[in-house]
C-alpha cells in the first residue's frame, strides 16, 4: 500500500513550535532541554493513547512513511538528563465539538492535522472529498490520504485519483477488500446478488472490512461527512468525535477520534469553493452525478432530486448507507429523524386528508384481486419516517383533494415493518414511497416510474391511465 504524504521537513514542522505551543487541543506546558533531542509523548485523553514519537507501533496494514515525521528539538548543552515532555491536557472532544461549531472548515482542518500529525488520514472517496485534500493543502501541514478500492469503480473514479495525486504530489494510500472474502461472495451469489437482497454484504466486504484494516493503523481520521447529504441519518454528525464504531492504532472502544471538517457546509457551499479554487473534480459530475460509489449502485439525479437517490435507489431511504458511517446514522424512531413524533415516542403518520383513503393489508389485498374495479385507485406505499415520503405529502394531498370527485381513489398503504416483505413480494416495493396505479378493468397494478414527486407529475400519470 503507497504511502500519501504532503510533507516538508522536521525542522519546518519544528519551527512551528514555541514554548507556548497548543497542539491541537494539548497544551505543551514546560520543554526540558535535552542533551540531544526532546521526546514528545502524551498520556491516554479521552480514550486516545497518543503515539510516542520515537516509537513507531504501526500495524502491518499502514506502511511506514517515506520521510519520517517523528518531531526533534535542536541540540541542547551537553550534560543535561534526557527526561520526557509530559502532555497532562485530557482532550473533552464533546466539548471540543461544541468549540468548533461554528469554525471554518480550514480550521478544523488545521485542528485535526496539528492535534494527530502523520497519524490522521483523510478518507477520500473520489467525489467532492477533494475540498478536504484541498483545505489540507491549505494549513500547510503534512498530510495523508487514503481510498477504498472496491473493484467496483467507475473508470472516470480511477482517473480522476490519477489527477489528484498529480494536483497535489501525492500518494494515495489504496486499501484494497480480501480477494478470497469477494472470490467466495461472487461465486455463491452472483456479481449483482445486491439488487436480490440489499448492498449491505457486498459492501461489508468491499468497504466496510478494507476501511477498519486501514483506521488500525491510524488514531484519527477525517471525512467528508455533510449533514445535508442525508438528512434522515446525518443531520447530526458533529464535526469531532469519538468515533462510535471503528478501532484505532490502539485498540478498543474510543480508541479512534473522527473528524468532519465539512459537517456544517451546504452542498452548493462546499461546490462554489471547488470553483473558486479550480481544483479536479471527478468528470461524472457533469454527467449527472452527485454522490458517487461503486458502477453498478450509483446513477445520476434529476433536477430537484436528493443526492443520496442517485444511490442504491433500490433500496428504503433509510438504507441508504454503506456501514462506513454506521455510527452517525440515527434511530428511525428518532424524532429528528422521522419528522414529528406522538408522546409515547411513536412516529406520527403522514399524508392525512379526508380525501385520502388509509389502505389496511385485507383492504389493498382485495384491491390487488379485483379484476375489474368500480373505479381506477392511486396508492403510495410509505413509512412515515421516510424523509422522502415526507417530503412529498405536500403534492400528495394536492392530489387527493384535485382529484376528489373525479371518480380516481386516493389512497396510502403503510409497507414498512411487518408488511415490508408482502409489500416487496406482491406490491413492487422497491424504495419508499412506491406509487401504484390500479387501472379499472386491470388486476396488474402500475408503478410510477418516475422520481418526480411534484403534482404535475403525478397529475399526468394518473390522467394518462385512467
Amino acid at each position: 500500500m503507497a504511502m500519501s504524504v504532503s510533507s516538508s521537513s522536521s525542522s519546518a514542522i519544528l519551527s512551528s513550535f514555541s514554548s507556548d505551543l497548543k497542539v491541537g487541543a494539548f497544551q505543551l506546558y514546560d520543554v526540558i532541554n535535552h542533551n540531544n533531542y526532546v521526546n514528545l509523548s502524551t498520556r491516554r485523553a479521552s480514550g486516545i493513547k497518543p503515539l510516542r514519537a520515537t516509537e513507531s507501533r504501526r500495524s502491518d496494514s499502514v506502511a511506514p512513511l517515506a520521510a519520517s515525521s517523528t518531531l526533534f528539538a535542536p541540540k541542547t548543552e551537553e550534560g543535561v538528563k534526557e527526561e520526557e515532555v509530559i502532555i497532562e491536557e485530557q482532550v473533552d472532544f464533546d466539548k471540543l465539538a461544541k468549540e468548533l461549531e461554528n469554525a471554518s472548515p480550514l480550521q478544523i482542518m488545521d485542528k485535526a492535522l496539528a492535534t494527530f500529525g502523520d497519524d490522521i488520514a483523510i478518507a477520500f472517496s473520489g467525489a467532492e472529498d477533494v475540498a478536504l485534500i484541498e483545505y489540507a493543502k491549505l494549513t500547510g501541514r503534512p498530510f495523508r490520504v487514503f481510498s477504498l478500492d472496491t473493484g467496483r469503480l467507475n473508470p472516470e473514479t480511477y482517473r480522476f485519483f490519477d489527477e489528484v495525486e498529480k494536483n497535489y504530489g501525492i500518494h494515495i494510500e489504496y486499501m484494497f477488500p480480501d480477494a478470497v472474502e469477494v472470490q467466495a461472495l461472487v461465486r455463491n451469489k452472483g456479481l449483482f446478488s445486491f439488487y436480490e437482497d440489499g448492498h449491505q454484504e457486498c459492501c461489508r466486504v468491499r468497504k466496510v472490512k478494507p476501511l477498519r484494516r486501514a483506521l488500525k493503523g491510524l488514531r484519527a481520521w477525517i471525512t467528508g461527512q455533510r449533514k445535508d447529504q442525508s438528512p434522515g441519518t446525518r443531520s447530526e454528525v458533529p464535526v469531532v468525535q469519538v468515533d462510535p464504531v471503528f478501532e484505532g492504532l490502539e485498540g478498543g472502544a474510543g480508541s479512534l477520534v473522527k473528524w468532519n471538517p465539512v459537517a456544517n457546509v451546504d452542498g452548493k457551499d462546499i461546490w462554489n469553493f471547488l470553483r473558486a479554487m479550480n481544483v479536479p473534480v471527478n468528470s461524472l459530475h457533469a454527467q449527472g452525478y452527485v454522490s458517487i460509489g461503486c458502477e453498478p449502485c450509483t446513477r445520476p439525479v434529476l433536477p430537484g432530486q436528493h443526492e443520496r437517490e442517485g444511490r442504491w435507489w433500490w433500496e428504503d431511504a433509510k438504507a441508504k448507507e454503506c456501514g462506513l458511517h454506521k455510527g452517525n446514522i440515527k434511530n428511525e424512531g428518532d424524532a429528528h429523524l422521522n419528522g414529528s413524533a406522538h408522546a409515547n415516542g411513536e412516529v406520527a403518520d403522514i399524508f392525512e386528508s379526508q380525501n385520502l383513503v388509509n389502505l389496511s393489508r385485507s383492504g389493498i389485498e382485495n384491491l390487488l384481486r379485483l379484476d375489474d374495479r368500480r373505479d381506477p385507485w392511486i396508492v403510495v406505499l410509505y413509512a412515515p419516517w421516510c424523509q422522502f415520503c415526507q417530503g412529498m405529502e405536500a403534492s400528495y394531498l394536492e392530489l387527493a383533494d384535485k382529484l376528489a370527485g373525479s371518480g380516481v381513489k386516493v389512497a396510502k398503504f403503510r409497507a414498512d415493518g411487518d408488511q415490508k416483505a408482502f409489500a416487496k413480494n406482491e406490491l413492487q416495493l422497491g424504495s419508499f414511497p412506491t406509487i401504484l396505479f390500479f387501472p379499472k378493468h386491470s388486476s396488474q397494478p402500475i408503478r410510477y416510474p418516475s422520481e418526480k414527486r411534484d403534482i404535475d407529475s403525478l397529475l399526468a400519470f394518473v390522467k394518462a391511465l385512467r
